[in-house]
């Protein structure tokens, strides 16, 4: 309720743990059935989507902004985040501006993503690296299509 006050869009079924910290609420979009867990660190300078059924883990860092260090101001510069629906982001991820995890992928524990995550695809590490493709035993909603 807090959140939406602030002008974050919670979708049904939507949970945002207690202890996640939320840096302007108002870029905060969570689909149907998504999760912030515990001690999650958005920071909303954009926007941060996240899909129907998608999970961020604990400890994870959002960050939609970082600074121009090619010029002696250092100017603030910001991109949105996407985590599409199904995805999973495992504990304690670093995700830097502009970055999309397609839907259905999974970013393993203590990863630093600074580029897209294609759908249905498993990556971990610093860089990271594909590890495998990801299949379902169950399918995913035709909306929920890659």
């Amino acid at each position: 309720m807090l959140l939406r006050l602030f002008g974050a869009t919670i979708g049904a079924g939507a949970h945002p743990y207690p202890t996640a910290v939320i840096w302007a609420p108002w870029n905060l979009e969570m689909g149907e059935h998504s999760c912030l867990g515990d001690r999650v660190d958005c920071y909303c300078v954009d926007t941060i989507r996240l899909g129907r059924n998608a999970t961020v883990s604990q400890y994870t860092f959002l960050c939609t902004a970082s600074h121009d260090y090619s010029r002696p101001d250092m100017p603030l510069i910001t991109a949105p985040i996407t985590i599409e629906a199904h995805a999973w982001i495992a504990a304690d991820v670093f995700i830097g501006p502009g970055v999309t995890v397609g839907t259905g992928a999974i970013v393993g524990a203590r990863s630093t993503i600074l580029k897209h995550v294609l759908p249905m695809t498993v990556v971990a590490g610093n860089p990271p690296r594909t590890l495998r493709e990801r299949s379902l035993t169950s399918g995913l909603a035709s909306e929920d299509q890659p």
